[in-house]
């Protein structure tokens, strides 16, 4: 099963189901033919297909619209906010590459403020997966939500055995550590998975959270983590306002919680274009870089 198998499935089982594109047919190239017209490509027109996208919602249609995380969600900002998030209307975001996904590219094309702008609309729910198997755990999930909804599409080889269990808002408990958890999300839980392996090499009780769901996020998970490890760590390929680090510092005031918090963003800079392991590399993001920083960050705690 892949992506396009898996849209195709549900779209042939529900007549509901529409899909569309802004001329990124990458995942689903091969469901013209099948799902005739039902498959609608409005050519490089993000607005246009997010506000085409509104008016088939408000007919009862449930719209699983894709494009370039950049545009489909800069671009085309306003018109998710004010045609599907005033409206409270399920149509599905599917963004391609992005954050370091979107290797090779320069600023125009790199979404690593995403996760901050669509949280920020009342009502729309954001996720993240880890990898393929990951997310084609939460699709089915996602498509059948009665509410609009931002995917960062993820179609790398999975490197885990995720829990088949998925439930929107809880997150996926790898390991619980007192030293140290460390929370990711997306494609940066594999190097997260390294990390953990080589702190534990050098005696460290490590946890590790895939938190799947950024909105509605798994706040009981985020509230374990720092009430039970002396440092938490927020990993992610994003900018460090707005994103995950934004969100456990909202969650822990909430609550009236404290914790040693080590975030590892990217800070008032997008990435160096390159190909992935070369960004990984270069911007510290690798399992060996981000375990070195953790481990020097718990020597400076005391731990």
């Amino acid at each position: 099963m892949n992506y396009e198998e898996l849209i195709k499935q549900m779209a042939l089982e529900d007549e509901r189901f529409i899909v569309m594109t802004a001329e990124n047919r990458a995942l689903i190239r091969n469901l013209p033919p099948i799902l005739k017209e039902r498959f609608i490509d409005t050519g490089i027109t993000e607005q246009t297909m997010v506000g085409a996208a509104a008016g088939l919602a408000l007919r009862g249609r449930i719209p699983v619209i894709h494009a370039l995380a950049t545009f489909l969600t800069l671009r085309a900002f306003e018109f998710i906010r004010t045609d599907v998030g005033i409206a409270q209307l399920p149509v599905k975001l599917s963004s391609f590459v992005p954050g370091f996904l979107s290797d090779g590219n320069g600023p125009t094309h790199q979404a690593i403020e995403d996760i901050a702008l669509m949280r920020g609309i009342p009502g729309m729910q954001v996720f993240a997966p880890a990898d393929e198997e990951d997310m084609l755990l939460a699709l089915p999930h996602i498509w059948t939500s009665p509410y609009p909804s931002y995917v960062r599409i993820n179609t790398r080889k999975p490197v885990y055995q995720h829990d088949a269990n998925y439930q929107i808002g809880k997150a996926e408990v790898v390991s619980k550590g007192e030293d140290v958890t460390i929370l990711v999300y997306g494609m940066l839980f594999e190097q997260a998975l390294v990390a953990k392996e080589l702190l534990e090499q050098q005696g460290k009780s490590v946890g590790l959270v895939n938190l799947r769901s950024l909105k509605p996020v798994d706040e009981e998970v985020l509230l374990e983590a720092a009430r039970g490890s002396q440092l938490v760590v927020t990993l992610e390929d994003h900018f460090l306002t707005g994103g995950l680090y934004s969100i456990l510092a909202e969650t822990l005031l909430q609550h009236r919680t404290t914790a040693n918090v080590f975030p590892i963003a990217l800070k008032e800079r997008w990435y160096k274009p390159a190909l992935l392991p070369e960004v990984l590399e270069y911007e510290g993001f690798t399992g060996k870089k981000i375990a070195e920083k953790i481990a020097k960050e718990l020597v400076q705690i005391g731990v």
